[in-house]
């Protein structure tokens, strides 16, 4: 088809199914459930389209049931390591070659499959290894990551559309090549979307990848890796080498063919690789791209003219949508004493309506944090709350690991706006709240400014519109991505793409071609039809009226 200029299909965002009572999808995810819970997989590595057991494996068990085990999982050490760098080499021309609507059409087929036959495989994968709520499985990992395949095939259109001029007689051209080595993509436990678009994003634009995924996202992740291979992915152009942290990065990032890394995770260990990295820049052949969402601890701040009702919805609902497990949770909130009243009184009816509990069991809002780690380090925040001075917990504060990794919704209430939970990253179910003058607003929004490292997302609440454009100038660089009356939470891709600065990333913004464009390398081709045969211009040419001097 060398003579095809292909068209691609125009994107929608996939419809968020309700999994309301009665539904069919209700029962056919309920079936799902059911069927995973009764087995256990064998999860191996997957290195040049090979199944690769190493026999030193892993429990993959449900976190709000932690005793109930899912399946085993093989860990990479540095042979399969090394053998699935050759192998991302060794497949990388024919992929970086093949025409660019192929690779497009293997990513088309996978956002299908996900829509169809693996939408409740991925969905209960998910809800019963990372412990996610059908709705929160739903727009996750089926919505999200339809709408990353299908936007990011027409963000590759769109990057190769993008060609420069030509003068008369030249025609100029911009190839957009792959990058010159493997990308190295590691993704976090919290979105099955991410562990999806961190490698295929890359893997699109003509790269191949190594992938690591989160050992806690092991279930979800080995069957998106089977629904690859549906999906007609050739052999070794996405490897997934699970491992411990320290034995995969320390092999990769001394390989001379590193060229980039798409990281979703904490923000030290993105500074780590970072500098790990730079240490061993004379190791590699070219200069690696480094891309990473990392840490947030984002913020609403409500104006005296906020909708107290909308304040205190978005508060239940922007920190404690999946336990908080969102680098997006709202963490810290900034409220004005006029409106505390009526906000609290909403916040503490919502919550006393929350259930808690395990995923197969829909009417629960809340279920379990991730695991044992995740744990002790969010009780921990608690049970310091309890005995520090200027802090009252207003709700919640329970927690319990007896049979899961059980927290309660927890919102602290802080007269010291510069209390560690109103500073330092917990990744969990807890909020805490600042009470602030009704007069001092401008001054709480520079607090808010130079209180926290990180920028990710953010939400300011006001009726008032003079006070929503002061507001959105003057937290200008506290959030890559700021609400306007809603929740910090829940960007969609093609609508609200994600990512933010500061601590929070390099702000490349998943969902848009800003990623995209990361992961290829511009090679400029000038031709010219009739080129000159003699090296002479007229410029210093004789002409017998020039004035001698």
């Amino acid at each position: 088809m060398n003579n095809l200029f292909s068209k691609t299909p125009t994107p929608i965002n996939e419809p968020v199914r309700s999994y309301a009572p009665g539904s069919p999808e209700r029962a056919s995810l309920r079936s799902m459930l059911k069927k995973m819970r009764g087995e256990q997989i064998d999860i191996p590595a997957f290195i040049g389209g090979k199944e690769v057991r190493t026999g030193d494996t892993l429990n993959v068990v449900v976190p709000h049931e932690h005793r109930h085990i899912l399946g085993t999982a093989h860990q990479c050490g540095v042979p399969e390591l090394e053998s699935a760098i050759h192998s991302a080499v060794d497949a990388r021309n024919d992929w970086m070659y093949m025409d660019w609507s192929d690779r497009a059409s293997i990513f088309l087929k996978a956002a299908e499959l996900l829509a169809g036959p693996y939408r409740d495989i991925i969905n209960a994968s998910t809800m019963l290894g990372q412990s996610k709520n059908p709705y929160q499985a739903e727009i996750d990992s089926a919505c999200e990551l339809i709408d990353f395949f299908r936007f990011n095939v027409r963000f590759m259109e769109q990057i190769y559309n993008d060609q420069p001029i030509s003068s008369p007689g030249v025609w100029n051209r911009v190839q957009y090549r792959a990058l010159e080595g493997f990308v190295f993509a590691v993704t976090p436990f919290n979105f099955t979307s991410i562990a999806g678009n961190l490698p295929t994003a890359p893997a699109l634009m003509g790269n191949t990848v190594l992938w690591k995924p989160a050992s806690t996202q092991l279930l979800s992740a080995y069957y998106l890796y089977k629904m690859f291979e549906e999906a007609g992915l050739p052999k070794g152009v996405i490897n997934m080498i699970p491992g411990k942290g320290s034995t995969v990065g320390n092999t990769i990032f001394a390989s001379e063919h590193f060229t980039g890394l798409h990281f979703t995770g904490s923000t030290g260990t993105f500074n780590h690789m970072w500098s790990t990295i730079g240490n061993n820049m004379n190791t590699y052949r070219t200069y690696p791209r480094v891309v990473g969402e990392t840490g947030g601890k984002d913020f609403i701040v409500a104006h005296p003219s906020a909708d107290a009702v909308a304040v205190g919805t978005a508060i239940v609902r922007g920190a404690f949508e999946y336990q908080g497990q969102k680098c997006s949770a709202a963490s810290r909130v900034y409220l004005p004493k006029s409106l505390w009243p009526i906000i609290k009184e909403v916040v503490k009816a919502q919550l006393d309506e929350i259930k808690m509990g395990p995923v197969e069991d829909f009417t629960n809002f809340i279920n379990a944090v991730i695991d044992k780690a995740a744990y002790d380090s969010i009780t921990g925040y608690i049970k310091h709350a309890k005995t520090a001075p200027g802090v009252e917990i207003f709700h919640g504060g329970g927690f319990s690991d007896a049979e899961g990794y059980f927290i309660e919704p927890t919102v602290l209430v802080t007269t010291d706006p510069s209390y560690r939970t109103m500073c330092e990253e917990i990744f969990g179910p807890v909020v805490t709240i600042h009470i602030y003058d009704d007069s001092k607003y401008a001054e709480t929004l520079q607090l808010l400014n130079k209180t926290s490292p990180f920028a990710l997302t953010g939400a300011v609440f006001a009726q008032d519109r003079s006070v929503i454009a002061a507001t959105t100038n003057a937290l200008n660089d506290c959030a890559g991505n700021f609400y306007i009356n809603d929740k910090p939470t829940g960007a969609v891709v093609g609508q609200q793409p994600f990512g933010g600065a500061r601590a929070s990333g390099t702000n490349d913004k998943a969902g848009s071609f800003l990623n995209l464009v990361r992961w290829t390398s511009a090679r400029s081709i000038k031709e010219t039809f009739v080129p000159a045969h003699h090296f002479s211009y007229p410029f210093h040419q004789a002409d017998p009226s020039d004035i001698k001097i």
